[in-house]
């Protein structure tokens, strides 16, 4: 008989990794794909493909958060192609109902309707915005951790309280700023989005930024900087520097600067001296 303690301990080292979800409804046995029999080989000479006009057309490879690309192919081959942002058809089909969005309650009913991104089937909620949409200064995040994909709101969890705390130091608070994220809804198990995630849910958050109109964007961490800005640094070549935001429903551009995310800063306690940093470079700037 198997202990129920040891089941618990195993289901609670599992959540301790990251492994917080079932993916499938059906476990899956990994010894047995071993058993599986090798696929034939091709007679010598013989074409292992099927005429080209019988096979499919290749799917766009994603990139990585980070701008490369996603990684190997399942057969070990490198990953070539690439997916500009709002390249994909989802892309595509966002910025059309994005673009007719003319209050931010209409652009989240949008949001909640759009089924283009993969994200929403796994997620508990769509996680949309916080704050005042009145506030001069924007927050962008990456995307809802598990505390936000139960809440439905941006930082409420243990990185969202550092921020709070970090604004307080500067006279901020959720009533004087704005906070979104780069995707509404959470990636399973807290992973990085991939670049096809982002290129399905970008023309939301771009048609976000042109409703708010806010002074100043302040994207959080590597994903929300590079994916606003269109650069491949990261966060720790990026902060701290002011960088323009231009969008056709915007009367100009908008300053920006790149600040180190909440979560990377509890990581990384050393690092808060660079957020303090920014943080009063940006008062000093806005200090209204």
């Amino acid at each position: 008989m198997i202990d129920q303690s040891d089941i618990l301990a195993a289901l609670r080292w599992h959540v301790d990794i990251g492994c917080d979800e079932a993916i499938g409804d059906e476990p899956l046995d990994w010894a047995l794909l071993a058993a599986r029999p090798a696929v034939a080989r091709a007679p010598a000479g013989a074409s292992a493909l099927p005429p080209a006009a019988a096979r499919p057309a290749p799917a766009p490879a994603s990139r990585s958060a980070f701008g490369g690309p996603s990684g190997a192919s399942m057969f070990g081959a490198p990953v070539t192609a690439d997916l500009p942002l709002g390249a994909s058809e989802a892309g595509a089909s966002a910025r059309a109902r994005a673009a007719e969005a003319r209050s931010l309650e209409e652009l989240e009913t949008a949001l909640r309707a759009f089924d283009g991104c993969p994200l929403k089937a796994t997620a508990m909620n769509t996680v949309f915005a916080d704050g005042n949409p009145a506030a001069d200064i924007m927050l962008i995040g990456e995307a809802p951790g598990e505390d936000e994909d139960r809440q439905g709101k941006p930082f409420v969890g243990v990185s969202g309280k550092l921020l709070d705390r970090m604004l307080a130091q500067v006279g901020l608070d959720r009533s004087t700023v704005y906070i979104s994220n780069i995707l509404p809804w959470r990636p399973p198990g807290n992973r990085s989005p991939t670049q096809a995630e982002i290129a399905a849910c970008l023309p939301f958050l771009e048609r976000h930024v042109e409703l708010i109109g806010p002074k100043v964007l302040v994207p959080l961490g590597g994903t929300s900087a590079k994916t606003l800005l269109n650069r491949a640094e990261g966060i720790t070549r990026l902060r701290g520097r002011w960088f323009d935001y231009a969008s056709p429903g915007l009367p100009g551009p908008l300053p920006v600067i790149p600040m180190l995310h909440p979560a990377y800063l509890l990581r990384n306690p050393i690092a808060k001296r660079e957020a303090w940093r920014d943080l009063l470079t940006l008062r000093q700037r806005f200090p209204g």
